[in-house]
C-alpha cells in the first residue's frame, strides 16, 4: 500500500514538473513570436487592407480611410463616432466600401 502511495506521489510530481515545463516553454515561445510582429507606421499605412471592421491607425484620419477604402458614409455607419474630428488610434470602425480601394501613392 506504501509502495503505491510513493508511486502515485511520485508520478503526479513528475506530470506537475512536465506541465510546469510545457507551460514555461509556451510562455518563452509566445513573446519571442510576438516580438516579431510591429506596428503599423508611416507608409505601411498605405498598404493596409480595408475590412468590414476596420481598426484605426496612428495617423489616420476618417478623410484617409474614406479614400483609401471607398466609403464616404463612415460617419453614418458608426453611431459611436459623435466627432469626425475625435478619432484615434485603436477605434474601431465599421467600413462598407462602395467603390474598389484606390492606392494613395
Amino acid at each position: 500500500m506504501k509502495i503505491s502511495i510513493a508511486i502515485a506521489d511520485a508520478a503526479s510530481w513528475y506530470c506537475a514538473i512536465v506541465l510546469l515545463g510545457l507551460i514555461l516553454l509556451g510562455s518563452i515561445k509566445e513573446i519571442s513570436s510576438s516580438s516579431t510582429a510591429e506596428p503599423f507606421k508611416g507608409n505601411q499605412l498605405l498598404d493596409r487592407h480595408c475590412d468590414e471592421i476596420y481598426v484605426v491607425g496612428e495617423g489616420e484620419t476618417l478623410h484617409t480611410i474614406s479614400d483609401k477604402c471607398g466609403d464616404p458614409f463612415i460617419v453614418e455607419r458608426n453611431p459611436h463616432i459623435h466627432d469626425p474630428d475625435d478619432v484615434f488610434p485603436g477605434l474601431v470602425i465599421k467600413i462598407t466600401p462602395s467603390k474598389p480601394r484606390k492606392l494613395l501613392r
